[in-house]
């Protein structure tokens, strides 16, 4: 019997309908290989050419439109014109929060084939990334006092509940235990004196539930040196909303830059579908240029895959990522070759097929 996945496409702007659509090379790449899986795909046209029509980054029953996939499928967001807060908090933000996603995963690892610009083997840098993904700093709460006035006010107040900072705590904890890893908690507890003390107090208390499982704290200021310094000693890692999205752009630059570097905003329970994207920029100075790099859009395609429990296609298609790199001939101009777009999905793809047949 066969098997069907429904992922709605939101290809965005810029370079995102570029990169998106060589992850679904590679999904048809899979329904050629195995009958068993099917995968339907409903484009929206959704961002900030949408925004410059309408007046909006997406239909005023958007949420309820994308209630019946299984998951979200996103290229990229923002475009001149448009401030980015309107198209982060009106599309990207708007799902996350709509749908619950309140883990975000991000993987730091450099791939064989990759020169970091660290003293690094690949094998020195592997580390997940569990970023609170609904609160905290990005909850939106806030107030601007005194508009246009000298004594004017901005007020921009982070939210920690116990309910967020244990679950996604927790949420850490269990993959380590699934990938027998320890767990290091990132915060900054000596300046943020309520925030910050309140997550380190959580972690230890949710630590005591996993004894067995080695644990570290750091600075969020101590950590990004070590990041850098000393990257091996991090293997999941856990952190604020802010400090994720900050540290994995730091990972990012250690491990060949945002053109690999993959994310999924995950509802655990699956109560609403889940969304899975590169995290780099919509890159408007090379949209519909074909130069843009589409490992990162394809890295995000395995983590789909890892989701719908497809774990050995989600492998299957980083492993031939990782060949594609190895082999150095098909690559975009910001990893130092003169393929296009198209071409270096295509070589995946190619990979992904090799693979298989063994």
């Amino acid at each position: 019997m066969t098997k069907t996945f429904h992922i709605a496409g939101i290809p965005g702007d810029g370079i995102g309908p570029e990169v998106t659509a060589e992850g679904y090379k590679i999904l048809k790449t899979i329904e050629q290989l195995d009958p068993s899986i099917a995968f339907e795909s409903t484009e929206f046209p959704w961002g900030c050419e949408y925004y410059h029509r309408y007046g909006k980054m997406m239909d005023e029953d958007g949420i309820e439109q994308l209630k019946k996939f299984d998951a979200i499928y996103l290229g990229a967001v923002g475009y001149p014109g448009v401030p980015d807060h309107i198209s982060l908090w009106d599309l990207l933000l708007k799902i996350r929060k709509s749908f619950d996603q309140y883990v975000n995963i991000r993987p730091i690892k450099l791939l064989e084939g990759v020169t970091s610009p660290l003293r690094a083997e690949y094998s020195d840098i592997d580390m997940l990334v569990i970023r609170e993904n609904s609160e905290g700093e990005y909850a939106g709460a806030g107030d601007r006092l005194f508009q246009g006035t000298p004594e004017e006010v901005a007020l921009q107040t982070g939210v920690f509940s116990r309910k967020g900072t244990e679950r996604i705590i927790r949420y850490a904890f269990e993959e380590a235990k699934a990938l027998n890893k320890s767990v290091t908690s990132i915060s900054k507890g000596n300046a943020l004196n309520y925030s910050m003390v309140f997550w380190d107090e959580v972690f230890e208390e949710v630590s005591r539930d996993y004894p067995d499982i080695p644990t570290h704290s750091y600075l969020v200021d101590a950590a990004s040196m070590f990041f850098v310094t000393d990257p091996a000693r991090f293997e999941v890692v856990v952190t604020s909303n802010l400090f994720g999205d900050i540290i994995t752009d730091l990972g990012a630059g250690l491990t060949g830059g945002l053109g690999l570097a993959a994310g999924a905003n995950i509802n655990p329970e699956k109560t609403y579908p889940s969304m899975f994207e590169p995290i780099h920029g919509s890159a408007p100075d090379i949209a519909g240029q074909q130069k843009a790099n589409p490992l990162a859009a394809i890295w995000s395609i395995s983590q789909m895959l890892d989701f719908f429990g497809e774990e050995a296609w989600g492998k299957k298609v980083l492993e031939a990522l990782e060949q594609t790199i190895a082999d150095g001939d098909t690559l975009t101009p910001d990893m130092g070759g003169t393929a296009t777009t198209a071409e270096t999905g295509t070589k995946v793809a190619s990979y992904l097929e090799e693979i298989a047949g063994k």
